[in-house]
């Protein structure tokens, strides 16, 4: 059996509360739990599954292809026919053609000037739904995560959901975005309280059948057997308890200590995450690298029931060069070679598997699948910072991109809003990221998106934007 737990550094303050958070206990404001009663005809999602394409998916060489455009324009691809009659997708995404009956593609977004172009501000936008303010403008890429930020879509989803009765309502994998260095804006959940963080689990490519959760771990020497022992649980985290007022942040902890000792020792905890439980076929069918594995955690932790699963795309070091990407999607240089040999690929195989697989457990309904980045690329070829069109790079690109929607009620086989004929800005249909948020939360049925903050005071989470009912 693969191990839940290996032996790490003790609990520190954040992820010993999100470990013991009061959301996982049924405690929260008045707020909270508001999910609409579903409407004849309305269907509401019980979980989502964002994937994050993280540095920035080419929208013109996937999804939105402009085979008549100039060459400088187009690239080296051409489109496919799809099980979708009227949409194409990339010829290097094969396994998504025959799924494309299920998909929604939103072609028409785009931050319509109110971003800086660069990373930060694309995360913060797309994952919480509101325009960067001034800072994101002033401090560009060093731009921290803030405690007055707006929470991330998965935070809200976590503070208005029911408390799942024995596993975190909103759960990030297999990495936080931006760690150890620095983090990315916008995944966190700021100004509703720490309680309401996404629970991190963390994997690796080297071992992508071994997830840890690192709030979850303690000290090395603490075996599995000392895990039973309620006492010598508590000891420890008292110890943090006292480490944490030792700084003046006193926090009332008993709780916090009750919740993380019971998904310390919880068996749906450990089914939840073990996948070597699932049979070598279903595996293989994922693809064995860590963005099939992640896709499958996702879909097991569906199947728990769970209401908000983040899959982060994690870096892959062999790209950083050739690439220069910083390991992911970010193509500043050779986008065609390294879309079509490593990162199409990767995700193609996995997210098919995902789409075939709900759909055949009778969980794609009930589910809504959202994919999605913090930008697109220039649709002209050649970024100048990575040897101009010799270079084969394409530059950031935040007036337009595409987003990927399926299942939780939306009707498939669709694109909704176009492009002009160079896929540079929305043409028809034009929609911003608050838009997007919002059709997730009606996805879900969070029609009431009044909150209470920190400090008690009352606030709405979003008062921007349109659910785009045209999708459902």
């Amino acid at each position: 059996m693969v191990p839940l737990f290996r032996p790490a550094a003790a609990l520190d303050r954040r992820t010993f509360l999100v470990a013991g958070g009061l959301s996982f206990l049924g405690a929260g404001f008045a707020g909270q739990n508001a999910v609409a009663a579903a409407s004849p005809g309305r269907k509401i999602a019980k979980s989502a599954i964002m994937i994050w394409l993280s540095g920035g998916a080419s929208h013109i060489d996937t999804w939105d292809m402009k085979p008549d455009a100039p060459a400088d324009y187009r690239g080296l691809f051409s489109p496919i026919q799809t099980s979708a009659p009227g949409v194409q997708l990339c010829e290097h995404l094969p396994h998504l053609a025959k799924q494309a009956h299920h998909l929604a593609i939103v072609r028409s977004l785009g931050d319509h000037g109110r971003g800086t172009g660069d990373h930060h501000a694309g995360y913060y936008y797309n994952l919480t739904g509101h325009a960067p303010d001034r800072s994101f403008h002033q401090l560009l890429n060093a731009r921290t995560p803030y405690l007055t930020d707006w929470p991330s879509i998965a935070s809200v989803v976590n503070y208005k959901r029911p408390v799942h009765p024995s596993l975190p309502s909103a759960i990030t994998l297999p990495q936080k975005e931006g760690a150890p260095e620095y983090t990315r804006p916008g995944q966190f959940s700021a100004r509703l309280g720490i309680e309401y963080d996404p629970f991190f689990v963390d994997g690796s490519r080297e071992n992508p059948l071994q997830f840890t959760v690192p709030a979850l771990q303690l000290s090395g020497d603490i075996t599995a057997q000392r895990l039973l022992d309620r006492r010598s649980l508590l000891s420890t985290l008292n110890a943090a308890e006292r480490r944490v007022d030792a700084t003046g942040q006193t926090v009332n902890y008993g709780k916090h200590q009750q919740k993380a000792f019971s998904l310390l020792t919880s068996s749906a905890t450990n089914a939840a995450f073990n996948l070597s439980a699932e049979p070598a076929e279903v595996r293989e069918r994922y693809g064995n690298g860590i963005t099939g594995m992640s896709l499958l955690m996702a879909r097991r932790l569906v199947e728990a029931e769970v209401p908000f699963i983040t899959v982060f795309y994690k870096a892959n070091k062999e790209l950083d060069t050739l690439c220069k990407s910083g390991g992911g999607w970010d193509t500043h240089g050779n986008n065609f070679g390294c879309l079509k040999d490593k990162l199409l690929p990767e995700f193609d195989r996995p997210f098919a598997a995902l789409l075939a697989d709900l759909h055949e457990r009778g969980l794609l309904e009930e589910t809504l699948v959202i994919v999605t980045s913090e930008m697109g690329r220039k649709p002209k070829v050649g970024d100048p910072r990575s040897g101009g069109p010799g270079g084969a790079g394409r530059d950031h690109w935040t007036a337009c991109m595409s987003v990927l929607l399926a299942g939780g009620g939306i009707q498939g086989g669709q694109a909704y809003g176009t492009t002009d004929k160079r896929a540079e800005f929305p043409a028809d249909k034009p929609v911003a990221p608050e838009d997007i948020a919002k059709t997730v939360y009606h996805s879900m049925g969070i029609d009431d998106l009044s909150a209470v903050d920190r400090h008690g005071r009352p606030f709405q989470l979003m008062e921007e934007g349109r659910p785009i009912l045209e999708l459902f």
